[in-house]
């Protein structure tokens, strides 16, 4: 598993959690129960600490950092989408960051809060909860509904499970 220990701060994993290979976990991170940690992914807590709740998916290719002293706070059942940058921010549980997103230095992403693709929440910005947000800088475009909290239940499960099969079935084939 790719965690780096520096100046005495090291990464806590919980149990069923999978981190690709390629992933870099570094520092003060704590990781709870059965997340995926997807292929290229950094999450750096070198000198701020970052926290992620249970069942939560980083994406391949996210960053997540916290300034010093500071923290990233990320909640249970998170979607963070490919390729988004996650800077010493607060989103709560449930929320859906849209690939490519920016969610930067002390910003709140509220519950089920839906970040569009490519979106800017600005420093000190706040999402409320289960209202939908797009563009840069990002603005509120709608409330999320019933039907969207379904179709990203299926989705935040189906990353659950591909823990268990990832920790269980990948194989390197050269």
């Amino acid at each position: 598993m790719p965690l780096y220990e520096i100046n005495k701060r090291r990464p806590r994993v919980g149990e069923g959690t999978w981190i690709a290979p390629t992933a870099q976990v570094i520092g003060d991170v704590r990781i709870g129960r059965n997340c995926y940690i997807g292929f290229g992914a950094i999450i750096r807590g070198d000198y701020g600490t970052i926290t992620i709740g249970d069942e939560t998916a980083v994406e391949e290719a996210v960053t997540i950092h916290a300034r010093p002293f500071d923290k990233a706070d990320i909640g249970r059942r998170v979607t963070i989408g490919h390729m988004a940058m996650i800077h010493n921010c607060t989103i709560k549980d449930l929320a859906v960051i849209g690939m490519g997103s920016t969610i930067s230095d002390y910003s709140t992403v509220g519950e089920w809060a839906i970040i569009g693709e490519h979106a800017l929440v600005v420093n000190k910005m706040n999402v409320p909860d289960y209202k939908i947000y797009a563009g840069v800088p990002a603005k509120e475009i709608g409330e999320v509904q019933e039907k969207h909290m379904q179709t990203w239940e299926f989705g935040k499960q189906i990353y659950v499970d591909l823990t268990e099969q990832y920790r269980h079935t990948l194989r390197r084939i050269d």
